[in-house]
């Protein structure tokens, strides 16, 4: 009876350490890959305890966390070939346990290789403008070049980024003097901008100023108060300088009237003519024809009166 009893507590305690060595605990963020004489059973085993065929099976631990992996720098040549340094990083994680432990070595080694080698062939077909400020673009073609292999090995590509690229010095000087002109360029065009309204709405108040005169008056009124506001011993007067045009067109009138009046009240009479002693000349000979407007105004010559003597 004693040996019985010894027997089923050896067979017990034999049983308890069959099952011990078999139970298996699987963590929450790992899936199990049981391989039973070196061949991989379909499903993975979930999140919990489980149970092995002792000396049979062998399990295999897959993370299916989103790993992030950050891509070495590569140096390669753009489209329109200039020299730069570009590093980025890729975020993954294993959607099928299985496929992942068997048809692939070392995944993340492999999805390292891929994102490398992409990345430089991407650099190879775009251009500068598209590194610097279309990269949602890039990161797409780039997430779809590296998923393309990866989803064979039961992995799924969540996103892709390029992190920085490095350029040359001597292409970041002339960027920054591109920048420069052109806020540069930016800031004239602004400021003619704003001098042109500026001017249409002086030519809009003065419009209204001159249809309306008080309106001058009280913006007069306004000036001085601003500057008496300073409370200072000196006062600034404005003076309008419609004023000075009043005085500047009154003396131009005012020469203009004085030069006609004295013009009608004494006119300058015109010269009379000299005529020059005549020679002697016979009767029948005639008098010289004047053209001239002063000579037909003359009276004709009377003949000589013959005084007798020989």
């Amino acid at each position: 009876m004693d040996g019985a009893v010894v027997a089923v507590v050896v067979v017990a305690v034999f049983l308890l350490l069959v099952l011990k060595s078999g139970m298996r605990v699987v963590n929450q963020v790992e899936r199990g890959v049981v391989f039973r004489l070196g061949k991989a059973l379909p499903g993975a085993r979930q999140p919990g305890i489980t149970f092995l065929v002792p000396f049979a099976d062998r399990m295999r631990k897959v993370n299916v966390q989103v790993v992030t992996m950050p891509v070495p720098t590569q140096e390669g040549i753009t489209k329109d070939n200039v020299s730069v340094k570009v590093d980025a990083v890729v975020y993954f994680r294993v959607v099928d346990p299985v496929r992942a432990a068997i048809e692939v070595q070392d995944y993340v080694f492999a999805v390292g290789q891929v994102a490398q080698s992409s990345l430089r062939s991407i650099i190879g077909k775009s251009d500068l403008d598209d590194l610097l400020s279309d990269r949602e673009r890039l990161h797409e073609g780039l997430a779809l070049m590296i998923d393309s292999p990866a989803a064979g090995w039961g992995i799924h590509i969540d996103r892709v980024e390029i992190k920085d690229v490095q350029l040359p010095e001597s292409l970041k000087r002339s960027m920054s003097r591109q920048a420069e002109a052109e806020r540069e360029r930016r800031a004239r065009v602004i400021t003619a901008d704003g001098e042109f309204q500026a001017a249409q709405q002086l030519a809009n108040a003065s419009r209204i100023m001159s249809d309306t005169p008080e309106a001058m008056q009280l913006r007069l009124l306004q000036t001085v108060v601003e500057v008496a506001a300073e409370k200072n011993s000196t006062l600034v007067m404005p003076f309008p300088v419609e004023l000075l045009r009043y005085f500047d067109k009154a003396a131009q009138q005012f020469a203009g009237g004085s030069g006609a009046g004295s013009g009608a009240a004494a006119p300058q009479p015109a010269p009379a003519p000299e005529v020059a002693a005549a020679p002697e000349v016979a009767p029948s000979s005639a008098a010289p024809e004047l053209t001239s407007p002063e000579a037909k105004q003359l009276p004709e010559p009377r003949p000589r009166e013959d005084s007798g003597r020989p």
